[in-house]
């Protein structure tokens, strides 16, 4: 695990995955389909001391974004828009990303908390079912939102009739065809204690066993972990907000603060790319205050 945040440039070329670090130029990248880029956990509202100002490092990131010389098609948004789910602090968040921007987005447990996701759906929700998942495909590769802060039972929950539609969803696929899924809480169980895990993700991954290049990014622990179970790659995100504890290190989650001058160390995006001669996802990241860091 890295104390740092995520800089990363996902790009696709052969449905094979790899990555750069945001900011440095690579030869890989020109041969790359495309890239795209997850933000995560802006948590806009929040204004603890463990950062008093969110709305200024979601723009540092975004500014990140904007300065690389690889410019990714879209933007996911894996969820914790806001801190309290209210209309102003989605308006914020409007406001700073802007409408030249495509992002995708999924909810998270603060979205969802106050009105069942509501406000969410009524802002993001066009075209989506349930409470939210979704699907798409962009240049050959599928896109899969889904969601598992609604149904909340200490882990996160997709639920049967997600889980039916993910079936339905998968059927018409060709295992050669390169995954993407996206979802707020991580599918694989990191600490379970604190919630950090899905407990029906298993039937979700079943169905994704048979492709052969699925890659899993999730965000909520606000921190880097990567995992590699056969043609699957997980990879959590750092937060533009706060860090949290690494598991079991403190008595519960929850922002953590660290001293002002390192905020910027341990916040960031994952920018990202991937490559055809590549056969599993490699990260390299890097923090808001650009300085390159190892995931684990």
């Amino acid at each position: 695990m890295a104390w740092a945040g995520t800089g990363l440039v996902w790009t696709f070329a052969g449905g094979v995955p790899t990555s750069y670090a945001l900011g440095r130029p690579s030869h890989e990248a020109g041969a790359s389909d495309f890239s795209f880029v997850q933000i995560s956990d802006s948590h806009i509202g929040f204004n603890k001391p463990a950062n008093a100002d969110v709305t200024a490092t979601l723009q540092a990131a975004l500014d990140r974004i904007d300065g690389d010389s690889n410019q990714p098609d879209f933007l996911l948004h894996t969820g914790d828009l806001t801190h309290g789910s209210k209309p102003a602090e989605f308006d914020t968040l409007a406001q700073l990303i802007g409408a030249r921007r495509q992002v995708f987005y999924v909810p998270g447990e603060h979205d969802t908390s106050v009105d069942d996701g509501k406000t969410f759906l009524d802002r993001y929700g066009k075209g989506t079912k349930g409470s939210g998942w979704y699907s798409y495909d962009h240049k050959g590769v599928h896109f899969i939102g889904l969601v598992n802060v609604v149904q909340l039972e200490g882990m996160g929950k997709l639920g049967q009739p997600q889980l039916e539609w993910l079936k339905q969803d998968l059927s018409g696929l060709k295992s050669s065809t390169p995954i993407v899924v996206f979802a707020h809480i991580p599918l694989w169980a990191i600490y379970p204690d604190w919630g950090w895990g899905t407990s029906d993700s298993e039937q979700a991954l079943a169905l994704l066993r048979r492709f052969g290049s699925v890659s899993v990014l999730n965000g909520h622990i606000h921190q880097i972990m990567q995992r590699v179970e056969g043609n699957v790659t997980f990879h959590t995100a750092m937060s533009t907000a706060f860090p949290q504890p690494a598991p079991g290190t403190a008595p519960s989650p929850g922002p953590l603060k660290v001293p002002a001058e390192r905020l910027r160390d341990v916040l960031g995006i994952t920018h990202a790319h991937f490559i055809a001669q590549k056969h599993d996802l490699a990260v390299v990241d890097s923090s808001l205050a650009g300085a390159p860091v190892q995931g684990a």
